[in-house]
């Protein structure tokens, strides 16, 4: 939330989606805060741009019901290590944005330097198959939690141009005045470049 004051200080006039929020923190900000807020989880038992029964849209990131150019702003709060097709979806974020719009995104960075590394994928038939031993982390829609699907390096930065398109940036807070003095604490801004935009048109 720190990054999207600082950076996009008229967040409140934008027009945001938010996949996986959860009940705390910049996702009630946002809720709250903005003109034009859609909060979304993946409900396998329900088809994409529906409304679940819990209250919240039904989109898969990696196949998403928004028409192109839908957004100012995607948020994503430690969910692309979740993500069997990462390529996909940071595609499919970079089309629902506006020219001039961005992703701003928390993933853990466990690899630091090295090169990011593939945990679990779907093989032809849809099957899980882990690559390393299953790892959870918490899911606020699902108590037996999300597999991680990736760790990250700091090669994710020119993964999501190489797929999207979108330029991006990673911010490090270091900010006792704040309470933020931890590790895994980047940011990530991923900014669609309207220059980038009339070129693919």
């Amino acid at each position: 939330m720190l990054a999207i004051e600082r950076f996009f200080p008229s967040w409140r006039e934008f027009r945001v989606h938010e996949s996986s929020p959860c009940g705390r923190g910049a996702s009630v900000k946002l809720r709250k805060g903005c003109r034009e807020y859609i909060g979304s989880h993946f409900f396998p038992d329900i088809p994409p741009g529906q409304t679940h029964a819990s209250g919240w849209r039904c989109e898969n990131l990696e196949a998403m019901s928004f028409p192109n150019e839908s957004f100012d702003m995607v948020v994503t709060q430690d969910v692309m290590e979740h993500i069997f097709d990462p390529a996909k979806a940071f595609a499919e974020i970079a089309r629902t944005l506006k020219p001039g719009g961005s992703h701003i995104f928390t993933v853990p960075i466990v690899r630091k330097e090295k090169e990011s590394q593939v945990r679990a994928l779907r093989d032809r038939n849809g099957n899980v198959v882990h690559l390393l031993p299953e790892n959870y982390h918490g899911n606020p829609i699902d108590a037996n939690g999300s597999l991680v699907t990736i760790d990250w390096g700091y090669d994710i930065v020119p993964f999501i141009e190489t797929h999207s398109g979108l330029l991006t940036t990673l911010v490090y807070f270091d900010d006792l005045a704040h309470g933020i003095r931890a590790e895994l604490i980047e940011v990530l801004i991923s900014r669609k470049l309207p220059a980038y935009s009339k070129l693919k048109a």
